[in-house]
């Protein structure tokens, strides 16, 4: 399933997809590479022997071969860009724009040796982050999602680069941006043509300052009160011979609904 599919094709929610999609494919690679998973990879070749001398401390072990990581993304992910159109200069700025998010936040880790744990000298080798932090990484860049317009070639019309929308200029988003054309839908509402369903009868939660807040999530219309009882078998214990033997415990409780 594409994203063009779950959202509106030009959309600030399919720019994320897109983007986490490509860095996702990229991380599992590399990752696959790393492990000895795959056949035609295996650790960063280039990074072997002494690289600063001065700080004392050489690559060792099995670094993460990101740059084989990125290219099978690139080959892999961005082939079903084909059209030349708006929606792609968009997406394969997002793709990259995940790629390069990933990249940037690969670690140095380092061990240390030397006499009665000195550190006469290190070994250092990349490792991968783990993909949730690129997760949090993109989700802020989506909330601060650039809404960019398509600049055409004068003569055949063709897209050709994305523009800030609005700014003076020709002025590019920046490389990991998230970028976007079309304004996303209103989801509080339900909608057949872009497959919202609305929020109405979502449960949420009260005291919540996050996106499960009643408050963020009922937009503005209020929530219900439902309060039930919830019983459940408490401090069971066997009995000799040979049954268990069950409390039956309740618990009070109340649930939130959009309005």
């Amino acid at each position: 399933v594409t994203a063009c599919s779950l959202f509106p094709p030009g959309s600030r929610e399919a720019a994320f997809t897109y983007a986490i999609t490509a860095a996702g494919v990229a991380h599992a690679v590399t990752a696959a590479c790393s492990q000895g998973n795959m056949s035609h990879c295996g650790c960063d070749r280039e990074k072997q022997g002494y690289y600063n001398q001065e700080e004392g401390w050489k690559w060792g072990g099995c670094s993460a071969d990101i740059k084989y990581g990125i290219e099978f993304s690139r080959k892999f992910v961005d082939a079903r860009e084909i059209k030349k159109n708006a929606r792609r200069l968009m997406n394969l700025h997002n793709n990259e724009a995940g790629r390069k998010v990933l990249e940037e936040r690969m670690k140095l880790e380092c061990k240390c040796h030397g006499v009665s744990g000195s550190c006469t000298t290190k070994t250092c080798w990349t490792t991968l982050p783990k993909f949730r932090e690129i997760g949090y990484v993109l989700k802020d860049k989506y909330n601060k999602a650039v809404h960019v317009e398509v600049v055409r070639a004068s003569r055949l019309r063709q897209p050709t680069f994305l523009k800030v929308k609005k700014a003076d200029g020709y002025q590019k988003p920046l490389e990991t941006d998230l970028v976007y054309i079309e304004r996303s839908p209103n989801y509080c509402e339900e909608d057949a043509k872009t497959g919202s369903v609305g929020t109405q009868g979502r449960l949420c939660n009260r005291t919540s300052p996050h996106t499960d807040s009643c408050d963020l999530m009922c937009c503005g219309r209020g929530y219900n009160t439902h309060q039930y009882t919830k019983v459940w078998q408490c401090n069971c214990k066997f009995q000799w011979c040979c049954f268990v033997k069950c409390n039956t415990c309740s618990e009070r409780t109340e649930v939130f609904t959009c309005k």
